[in-house]
């Protein structure tokens, strides 16, 4: 039987964060990510511009030029976050934003070779610590050497044609699922996104994993045991 949003099987399986190596707040979220959700997540490379799905090609272009006005004017935010998170002071990669296609494909390789959370963090502090577009394979093969995975190997990778297949279907999966900006995280039916994301999900998460328990406990032979809240790693 399929779970429902509210049952305490769809709400504890496995989550899903959704990035874009271009978005600032996908790499504050990055940053935390490990240490705030009580429970794993999978990180998912998408290409955030083409969350919009099937929508009309002007109807996107608006929401494009929105989201990065919206970037722009939240700058002052994003690197007073940063301090407070302790990170690096944030350098803003010239241009920005930068087209992170190839960025996003290397993504989508290292998933493939279980190198997603090393490659995407090392990226990231690549483009919002160092200051250094994405757009330039330089840039990316420096992140990809920072979690030991081989330049020509990642170029290669990045440049087949069934990564580019899975990059798109992740998208439009994530797009399916009513993820329409990152950073999101997604849990059962539930999508959190945008700068409150993590720490809502992180609250539905501990909520449903207290539910889960709960039902276990009550059902288990001996009756009720005392409950111990998950604490966030």
């Amino acid at each position: 039987m399929r779970p429902t949003a509210g049952s305490s099987t769809a709400e504890t399986a496995p989550a899903a964060f959704y990035f874009d190596l271009v978005s600032p707040l996908a790499y504050l979220a990055a940053e935390q990510i490990l240490h705030v959700l009580p429970g794993p997540a999978e990180w998912q490379p998408v290409l955030a511009r083409e969350l919009s799905g099937g929508r009309e090609e002007r109807e996107r272009e608006r929401e494009t030029t929105e989201r990065m006005c919206r970037e722009k004017a939240l700058r002052t935010d994003i690197a007073r976050w940063a301090d407070e998170l302790g990170l690096q002071r944030l350098r803003w990669p010239s241009p920005y934003p930068f087209d992170s296609t190839l960025a996003m494909r290397a993504a989508t390789y290292a998933k493939s070779i279980g190198r997603t959370v090393g490659f995407a963090q090392a990226a990231f502090r690549q483009a919002f610590a160092g200051g250094r577009s994405l757009e330039e394979p330089d840039n990316v093969l420096i992140a990809a050497a920072a979690c030991e995975m081989h330049p020509a190997a990642v170029l290669r990778g990045a440049g087949l044609a069934s990564v580019q297949a899975q990059l798109s279907a992740a998208t439009r999966a994530a797009a399916k699922a009513g993820v329409s900006e990152v950073p999101a995280v997604r849990m059962g039916e539930r999508v959190f996104q945008g700068e409150s994301s993590l720490s809502d999900a992180a609250a539905h998460m501990g909520e449903a994993m207290r539910a889960a328990q709960t039902d276990a406990t009550v059902s288990a032979p001996g009756g009720i045991l005392p409950l111990t809240p998950p604490r966030a790693r």
